[in-house]
């Protein structure tokens, strides 16, 4: 699904503009399927804009503000996991989620980490359905 925002740009858009643009060659990412991929900060950016778009609603997506918050916690999530690994390395996807949820707590934004929360405990039970079949 994809949300039509401001100006007929998607929430996917938005978060590429306040993705951090740096060498991420040495990081990786490990799915929930094993599976390796490239470390993708814009992928953060994407998903904290559209949990900010679900609280705050399409209105959200004008507001300069926002992109900037998008940018910045993108920002300190993708620094806090560099840390954890200077010389680079895998990194699973739930401690990225885990640090968006701890970045947006500390930055105040409660209804937006709540929405987060939410949506990772949703597409966590879908999973589990569907593993079921």
């Amino acid at each position: 699904m994809q949300l039509t925002t401001f100006e007929g740009q998607t929430a996917a858009e938005l978060g590429r503009a306040a993705a951090p643009q740096a060498d991420f060659s040495l990081y990786k990412t490990i799915r929930r399927n094993g599976a390796v991929v490239p470390f993708e900060p814009v992928k953060i950016s994407i998903a904290m804009t559209k949990a900010f778009l679900a609280v705050m609603g399409n209105q959200g997506a004008t507001s300069a503000s926002i992109r900037d918050k998008v940018a910045q916690l993108t920002e300190q999530v993708v620094n806090a996991l560099m840390r954890r690994k200077p010389e680079g390395g895998a990194i699973h996807i739930e401690d990225i989620q885990d640090q968006v949820e701890l970045s947006l707590m500390r930055f105040g934004e409660h209804d937006v980490a709540r929405a987060y929360v939410l949506y990772r405990e949703q597409r966590s039970q879908e999973r589990a359905a569907a593993a079921k079949r």
